[in-house]
Parts: structure tokens; C-alpha cells; sequence
């Protein structure tokens, strides 16, 4: 029986026979296994493409709350700080003698808030607004960059950079903590400025995922290099737009992955398997060529390192503005309540948001799909 495709799902209205340029192969991401050189590391240390061409002028903030104003004039003072065009603001560096110590006080901005109120967007706008050399990468492909490169080496290329921008700052375990806060202080001590995105302020990071108290020194010395600033809002992702659509069923999912140029197709539980095999430094290379995701039997995850690949995956389909079509369970009902009240609640919630959101934009694949025809 022929699928019956939803309004928004791509459908090309007549027979594959008469229109075989209509019908596309999808990719199966169980079926790659990338590899990633140090030097595309390097080079993608940039702003994701869904906020390639941000700046303070196109962030919108809510009317209802002046932290949002606030951050958007704090930042643009700082990026002001590094603009000098008598290269005041730039790094100094010295490989055969110890550095001068760095002047007192924050040598950052570290922006503090819920998930979906712009932090991205704002950390992206200094980015853009502050001269190179600079680097810009989620906590993850830092920490991914120092294990490709090498401690001293990773300290060696950073430190050429006037500004590193670290998105989504979290400290999952204590050598993260302790190899953060070595790499930041190296780094400072080179004059590289620092700006830097999280749900969770820089003093209390690590809390509910290890002995924090443990790494109070190590932690208090992060919260040191940075200038604290608080963002409130609603997460802008959901502010004033309608519900996820539900769940299509396989039989549509499979048609529509049939008819869209770019897709990937592969079963949720088979996909969740498949990521404990690739390194999470490669999952944005997992996804190269694929301009949307299409998933068949979304289910609940059932164990913490499942889910912490999850929302790796989702940020990066996220970065790529990817829509997702999926059968199952609505996004929403991925993580259990338990997840949710754990310690990495605000990153499942984060994954959660972005999630939902891709699955709204697969109303979209249908008019691209036919467009691309």
C-alpha cells in the first residue's frame, strides 16, 4: 500500500518511472566511519554554519528582559577591547622564555543562562566582530583539539589566536577540570583573550556529575579568567511557535527519505549503537554531505552514555540546521524523568530543544525537496 504523505513531507506527485531524478539514495550514517585529521580540527575551530553570518545587530532580544540588553553592550565593549588597530590586543607569546604573568583581573567574558536565549548567537557575534587570528568550538571539539594536538601543542597553536570563544563550557569529569584549567591558564598567560557560553555558572561546574569539592582549587581557578554574565529569557527556539509535529510512521519516513536529496536514513536504536563506536570529535564529520536527517523507530535511551552521545549528535545536526523526520516517540519523551533530574539535566534539556526544533523544520523538507527537482 502506498505511503499517504502529511502535508510538509516531501512527495514528488508523480511515478518514479517518469521522474527518476526524483528519487535519491539515502546515506546510511551506520555506515560511515569518519576520520578526522588534526588539521580539519584546526581549521573548523568556526562559528557552526547556522550562525556564520550572526552579529550583535541581527540578536533580538526579548523586550521583558534587560540581562539581554545588557550582554549585547558588554560584549560589544569587548570586542571593542580587541580591536586595537596598533595590535595592543593581540597575543605575545614566547616559546624559549616564561611569559610576564597576565594582568590582573577576568581576562574573558563568560555568558551564563538558560538554553535558547541567544548565547550562542552572541558568542558567534564577538567572533565575527573581533579581528584574527581566533578560534571558535563547543568545550567538546576543545577538548578534542587538545586530544588530536597534544597538550604543548595544542597551547602552542591557540596561542597565536587574540580570542578564544569555547561554546557550551561544561566539566564532565575531572581530568577534563584539571586539563581545562591548565590549558586556559597557559593560554591567559599568552595574552588570548577568552569568552565563553554555559548553563551553569563557572564556580559551580561539575557539580552533580563528580566530587566537585574535590577540584574546588582547579574550578575556582577557571571562574577566575572569566567576567560572569547572567542571560535570562525563554528559550527562543519554542517562544511563541507552535508544538513539534508528531511522530510520521515508517512507511512515511522511508517515502519522503526516498524523495529528498541529501538525506540520511537509518534506525534510532541502530544510529545510538553505531555512535559508541565513533569518537565524538567525529560526529560533524558524520554528517558531511547529509542536508537532512530522517529516522525510523525513535525510542526512549536508556542509559546515560547513550544519551550524552545523543546530545553531542543533536548539537551538531543542530550547528547544520539539519531537519530531522522521525518515527516513534515525540523528542520530547527521549530522555526519562529520572535523565532529567540528574546531573546533566540542562544538557538534556538543550538536546531536547534543539531536537524538537529540527523536527519543526522538517515541515520544510518537502519544499526544498521539490525544489531541488
Amino acid at each position: 500500500m502506498k505511503a499517504s504523505l502529511p502535508p510538509g513531507v516531501p512527495s514528488t506527485n508523480v511515478s518514479a518511472a517518469s521522474r527518476p531524478d526524483a528519487i535519491a539514495t539515502p546515506v546510511a550514517l551506520t555506515d560511515r566511519r569518519p576520520v578526522v585529521p588534526a588539521e580539519r580540527l584546526v581549521a573548523e575551530m568556526v562559528p557552526p554554519p547556522r550562525f556564520s553570518g550572526v552579529s550583535f545587530g541581527s540578536y533580538l532580544p526579548d523586550p521583558t528582559q534587560p540581562s539581554q540588553y545588557e550582554a549585547v553592550q558588554v560584549l560589544e565593549q569587548f570586542a571593542g577591547t580587541l580591536n586595537g588597530a596598533d595590535g595592543a590586543g593581540a597575543p605575545k607569546r614566547s616559546w624559549f622564555r616564561r611569559t610576564a604573568p597576565a594582568p590582573a583581573g577576568p581576562a574573558g567574558v563568560y555568558l551564563d543562562g538558560g538554553y535558547g536565549v541567544g548565547k550562542t548567537h552572541l558568542l558567534a557575534s564577538l567572533w565575527h566582530a573581533t579581528p584574527g587570528p581566533k578560534a571558535f568550538g563547543t568545550f567538546v571539539e576543545l577538548t578534542n583539539l587538545v586530544g588530536a594536538l597534544g597538550f604543548q601543542q595544542a597551547v602552542q597553536t591557540l596561542s597565536g589566536h587574540r580570542l578564544l570563544c569555547i561554546d557550551e563550557f561544561e566539566l564532565d569529569d575531572p581530568g577534563d577540570t584539571v586539563l581545562v584549567s591548565t590549558l586556559l591558564r597557559r593560554l591567559v598567560d599568552n595574552g588570548v583573550k577568552l569568552a565563553a557560553t554555559s548553563n551553569t555558572l563557572p564556580d559551580k561546574l561539575g557539580e552533580g556529575r563528580f566530587a566537585a569539592a574535590d577540584f574546588l582549587r582547579e574550578i575556582q581557578g577557571l571562574a577566575g579568567h572569566f567576567r560572569p554574565l547572567r542571560i535570562d529569557g525563554q528559550d527562543y527556539r519554542h517562544r511563541g511557535l507552535p508544538e513539534a509535529p508528531p511522530p510520521y510512521s515508517d512507511e512515511v519516513v522511508e517515502a519522503a527519505a526516498a524523495r529528498t536529496p541529501g538525506a540520511s536514513l537509518d534506525g534510532f536504536g541502530d544510529l545510538l549503537n553505531h555512535l559508541s563506536a565513533v569518537h565524538p570529535s567525529r560526529y560533524g564529520a558524520l554528517l558531511d554531505d547529509v542536508h537532512a536527517v530522517f529516522l525510523r523507530g525513535v525510542e526512549p535511551v536508556e542509559d546515560q552514555s547513550t544519551a550524552l552521545r545523543l546530545v553531542v549528535l543533536a548539537d551538531r545536526m543542530y550547528d547544520r540546521e539539519l531537519p530531522i523526520t522521525a518515527s516513534g516517540i515525540p523528542f520530547d519523551q527521549v530522555f526519562s524523568a529520572e535523565m532529567l533530574r540528574g546531573g546533566y539535566r540542562k544538557k538534556y534539556l538543550r538536546a531536547v530543544s534543539r531536537l524538537v526544533a529540527l523536527a519543526r523544520d522538517s515541515g520544510n523538507v518537502g519544499r526544498i525537496s521539490q525544489g531541488a527537482a
